[in-house]
């Protein structure tokens, strides 16, 4: 087995928000405002205790994600920036994107953003209907987005991502409809639309079990996807992955980097990374992980960290069906067959020949010499897809 050589790509988890979503499941804390600048401290401590113990690690991509970003000030942000740069190292040209809540948005914050290196500003816009986004309990109403995304231009950003939800209690075609419309209007380079998965825990699954919500509609949802693809490709943007598109080299590199199974180490609270032959996971408790990462003076074997909770070591097996999970999402690319085997010392075809074989009869899946991958028939069908493989 050969892991490809790519450079890294880091994911730098924030786990503070104002509100907490019904939809939403991440690890997010509320009226926790005060612990955000030692975590901030305990975030760089954490980087360079993990870059220490492995140097001149090479750093292609940077994520930082929620939680909500954008409840940092653009001097605790930099102070984070600045420990990865002197821990690891940065290509010049990196792709670094933040998420934003739409109410954190404004020119100022957007220039001191670009001043720091951020190039790539993810947006939760999530529905353009007023009603929606009370459901949702979010924060913002659609003009706070149309007033973040002239922010964002303002302040010299080029490249845009709106995320958006779909297949939720209560959202029909034609609101769906009127989302995607006001989405395109304000020309994004990147669209992320997620079908709502119902999780435990959160206040919707509890207004749907208590029979205060009607469950979601698988039915209904498919059709909004297919409604999107065709709204989508009409517009001019290509579908790269199952929930994702783009306008032409806006495709999200970081996000590539998991779809592909490449190195991704994790940091902050609740964070998840892959690297060094281990998937990993973090303290879920932002005082736990505060507390883990104070008075550190031991060294410790890349990726591994105090604040690592849960370590497991990837197996062949485990490795190959992580390859499939996450790389039949890639509607272009797929799964390179002659990658694959220079990885992994074996044709995809020679270990699930017979499954591939039998989802090519249902057209489900696209095979020739060079790839697999999945059709639009199967992208519907996706889940089972991933099952049977793995």
């Amino acid at each position: 087995m050969s892991l490809p050589s790519f450079p890294s790509s880091l994911y730098l988890h924030i786990p503070f928000c104002t509100i907490k979503c019904t939809y939403c499941a991440f690890n997010t804390y509320i009226h926790l405002e005060s612990l955000i600048e030692p975590f901030v401290s305990a975030l760089v401590r954490e980087i360079e205790i993990v870059g220490l113990s492995q140097p001149h690690q090479q750093v292609g991509t940077i994520y930082i994600g929620g939680g909500t970003p954008s409840l940092l000030t653009p001097e605790q942000i930099g102070r984070i920036l600045q420990a990865i740069n002197s821990h690891f190292d940065v290509l010049p040209d990196a792709e670094i994107s933040m998420e934003s809540n739409p109410s954190d948005i404004h020119r100022d914050y957007m220039i001191a953003l670009k001043r720091l290196g951020i190039n790539r500003l993810s947006v939760g816009m999530q529905t353009a209907n007023a009603n929606e986004l009370e459901l949702f309990g979010r924060r913002h109403d659609n003009n706070a987005v149309v007033r973040a995304v002239s922010a964002v231009r303002a302040g010299g950003f080029d490249n845009l991502n709106l995320d958006l939800i779909y297949g939720f209690p209560h959202q029909t075609l034609k609101s769906w409809g009127v989302t995607l419309i006001q989405m395109l209007a304000l020309q994004p380079e990147h669209i992320s639309l997620y079908a709502l998965g119902v999780e435990d825990g959160t206040a919707m699954q509890a207004w749907i079990a208590n029979g205060r919500l009607p469950a979601p509609d698988d039915d209904l949802a498919a059709d909004m996807y297919n409604l999107a693809t065709d709204i989508l490709e009409a517009a001019g943007y290509a579908q790269y992955e199952i929930s994702n598109w783009s306008k032409p080299g806006y495709e999200c590199r970081h996000n590539l980097q998991y779809w592909r199974n490449l190195s991704y180490p994790g940091f902050g609270p609740g964070a998840h990374g892959y690297a060094g032959g281990v998937r990993y996971s973090t303290l879920l408790s932002p005082h736990r992980y505060i507390r883990a990462l104070q008075d550190v003076h031991e060294e410790f074997v890349f990726p591994n960290s105090p604040a690592v909770d849960q370590l497991n070591i990837v197996d062949r097996e485990g490795e190959i069906a992580d390859t499939l999970l996450m790389g039949l999402r890639l509607t272009r690319e797929g799964i390179s067959r002659p990658a694959f085997k220079a990885r992994f010392g074996e044709d995809l075809l020679d270990i699930h020949g017979v499954l591939v074989k039998r989802f090519v009869d249902y057209g489900l899946l696209y095979v020739d010499e060079n790839v697999v991958r999945i059709t639009r028939e199967g992208r519907l069908l996706s889940n089972m897809i991933f099952r049977e493989l793995v």
